[in-house]
């Protein structure tokens, strides 16, 4: 299983089979799933970096990993 996959199914680790599943058959969800990985990637590096913008930055990748689990819920939502 890749990366993206094993993303989404830490975050959702419940819906982990549902989630390999459509991961399987639906390029879309894939692309969500690396989109949500790439997103927690850049927080994790973020949160360590020594710059006076780490704050914002934070920030901005919170939301944006909040979003995209949110979308993917929702596409799991659709597909059950």
């Amino acid at each position: 299983m890749d990366r993206a996959v094993m993303a989404a199914i830490a975050r959702f680790p419940d819906r982990g089979h549902a989630i390999a599943e459509l991961a399987r058959t639906d390029e879309d969800f894939r692309g969500l799933c690396a989109d949500l990985a790439d997103a927690k990637a850049a927080l994790v590096r973020w949160e360590r970096a020594p710059s006076p913008v780490k704050e914002a930055r934070c920030a901005e990748y919170r939301d944006l990993v909040r979003d995209l689990a949110a979308e993917l819920e929702a596409t799991l939502d659709r597909h059950l």
